[in-house]
């Protein structure tokens, strides 16, 4: 019998294989380490309230978040210490989101464990994001 646990890779994130749709993400947010895995599946949950039909898929050993049409507006990945959350069109976002990237367009937002996440702001830059072009990917 062998062990289906997903490896975890560097900073605790999960390795997760590419898929589309909500089974691999369900799969990623499963395998989260510790206080991670609660903070995962709250995320997922206001993304899907805050954008209804949005796309999911794993890419990259991390759940990506998308408008049918439009690409991939929002990701997540796990490090030892936080969540990163990626907003790929972050800077056209109202307030910008607070920690930059070497990409201009890119922003990003980390939660932290026993950290409150403004969940009404969260839930704003989502619905932001989701409404512009988001980032196409060559899958």
């Amino acid at each position: 019998m062998t062990d289906k646990t997903p490896r975890l890779l560097s900073g605790g994130n999960p390795q997760i294989p590419k898929g589309d749709g909500d089974a691999p993400v369900q799969a990623y947010i499963a395998a989260m380490p510790g206080w991670k895995r609660a903070a995962g599946e709250r995320l997922d949950a206001l993304i899907e309230r805050s954008v209804p039909g949005v796309q999911k898929a794993v890419r990259w050993n991390s759940p990506f978040y998308g408008v049918e049409g439009k690409g991939w507006f929002v990701s997540f990945h796990c490090f030892t210490r936080y969540i990163k959350i990626t907003f790929f069109k972050g800077a056209a976002l109202d307030p910008l989101p607070p920690v930059r990237s070497k990409d201009p367009d890119t922003r990003y937002l980390h939660i932290h464990e026993d950290e409150d996440v403004d969940g009404k702001r969260l839930a704003s830059w989502l619905k932001q994001a989701a409404a512009i072009p988001g980032w196409i990917t060559g899958q």
